[in-house]
């Protein structure tokens, strides 16, 4: 009697980075013109934050659980949380259903945040020059919206959109290198290589 033959199939799904990186790549550009003062935080943030921010990052997240993406998983599902849970401080309060958050507490609420990017900014060291580059430019975006929710610093707070418009460009550039390097079955847009 012979054993049963054991065979590998072969991964066929698509890569879901690119959805997580736009959805959060374009949510973060329209915030930080936000905080750089070109609007108002209007339905349009929310919305963003809620669909493609949120929920297309989390969907993202999962799909990468599928391929095995620890990273991936780890950081698009924690990200869609992030901005579903920013729009609730936002909403919660309008809603009569908590208080507002204090300028402290989103200080501290940030500052949590950036920690958790600066582990995952980490894990970028052994990846493609782009993704350090988004990781690191989140790290810093949060350091400053946290030092200026801390501080009520008007000045703090322009200084973190610009850079919160670089990391989101970043993201933005680095799914559609993904995309165009896929469809077109060669480097397109350049990542950076990895890091060894």
């Amino acid at each position: 009697m012979t054993a049963p033959t054991l065979f590998a199939e072969k991964d066929l799904t698509a890569n879901p980075a690119p959805l997580g990186l736009m959805g959060f790549g374009m949510t973060t550009v329209l915030l930080n013109l936000h905080n750089l003062g070109l609007f108002g935080n209007s339905a349009m943030i929310l919305a963003m934050g809620i669909f493609y921010g949120g929920l297309a990052q989390v969907i993202a997240g999962v799909l990468e659980w599928k391929k095995g993406n620890t990273f991936g998983m780890t950081a698009f599902t924690s990200y869609g949380c992030f901005w579903l849970s920013l729009v609730g401080l936002l909403v919660l309060p309008e809603m009569g259903l908590a208080e507002a958050a204090t300028s402290s507490a989103m200080g501290a609420y940030l500052l949590m945040w950036g920690i958790f990017t600066a582990f995952l900014f980490v894990g970028t060291l052994k990846m493609d020059k782009a993704s350090q580059f988004i990781f690191g430019s989140l790290t810093l975006l949060f350091a400053l919206l946290a030092i200026s929710d801390f501080s009520g610093s008007a000045t703090i707070k322009q200084i973190a959109g610009f850079v919160g418009l670089l990391c989101g460009a970043s993201a933005i550039y680095t799914a559609m290198a993904q995309v165009l390097n896929e469809v077109y079955g060669k480097t397109i847009l350049c990542l950076g290589g990895k890091s060894h």
